[in-house]
């Protein structure tokens, strides 16, 4: 099988062309090529698909092998992807994905993408729709024990789950590996969440860690970065328009008020090209 692996801010993916093949067992392959010590190593496995609603299709699968909607950097990888190996000339593309249509606006540098910015869309506040267990909207400053310990949460869908935690210490002291999994597994998410870990350091800048569904702690995660600042908006901790540190790198935030949309613009990066034996009865196509 023939793949690209890309990152956006240290947000990792196996990237593979399927526009002109399908592969059997995605999940399977996406839990072998995750493995950083056994497969090529990445957060997760993208599949570039055609579309009949949109340019291009983008199928996400976590390092666990279960489905994602959406991710943030994947997608800006996606968009650097198509363009810098000649599937599309434009610099405007639409990529469907589980969460809907989302519209990209390419930088290009040197006939290569060097940063993307994503529409990516409204956020979701309704808690049905989220999903998780709550009856007021916005779900904003809602008790939550976890680890016999009482949080404040904030949560926001960006095609895909996030609870939002906002902590007065500095995140890279956090326990995150200890509290996280038990965030996602919280039988007020029926779908588990990602839950973000955020510090406000002032009215335009947010530092963040996560740890997603089905991945763990990722260097970054840009529907998290998303809903990170949707969530300091809706408890009056920033303006709608921040700079979100996180430990690969930093992401540009924007909530736009005339559309009620967020923008998301930050880099997206190859990292080389391979090909790799996959097991037998994993074929890599049909």
């Amino acid at each position: 099988m023939r793949f690209t692996k890309m990152h956006g801010i240290g947000n990792d993916y196996v990237y593979v062309d399927c526009t002109e093949r399908e592969l059997k067992d995605p999940a399977g392959i996406a839990r072998f090529v995750s493995d950083r010590h056994y497969g090529i190593g990445s957060d997760g496995l993208i599949l570039i698909c055609r579309s009949q609603t949109a340019d291009f299709r983008m199928d996400m699968y976590n390092a666990d092998g279960s489905r994602g909607e959406m991710c943030g950097n994947g997608i800006r990888c996606v968009g650097k992807y198509v363009y810098d190996y000649g599937l599309t000339d434009r610099e405007e593309l639409s990529i469907e994905t589980l969460a809907g249509i989302k519209y990209l606006r390419l930088e290009v540098e040197n006939r290569k993408v060097s940063r993307v910015q994503v529409n990516m869309g409204e956020p979701v506040l309704a808690p049905e729709k989220i999903p998780v267990k709550a009856e007021k909207e916005p779900v904003a400053g809602e008790p939550i024990l976890v680890c016999g310990r009482e949080w404040e949460m904030t949560c926001v869908s960006m095609g895909n789950p996030h609870a939002v935690i906002f902590l007065d210490t500095p995140v890279r002291d956090f326990a995150l590996s200890e509290v996280g999994p038990d965030f996602e597994k919280h039988e007020r998410f029926p779908r588990r969440v990602n839950t973000e870990f955020v510090r406000v350091l002032g009215a335009d800048r947010l530092e963040m860690r996560v740890w997603e569904r089905g991945a763990g702690e990722t260097w970054a995660c840009g529907t998290g970065a998303c809903a990170a600042v949707v969530a300091a908006v809706l408890n009056g901790r920033c303006g709608r328009r921040a700079t979100v540190e996180l430990l690969g790198g930093d992401l540009e935030i924007e909530w736009r008020k005339e559309d009620n949309c967020v923008y998301m613009t930050g880099p997206a990066a190859t990292v080389f090209d391979g090909e790799i034996c996959l097991p037998a009865g994993m074929e890599g196509a049909e």
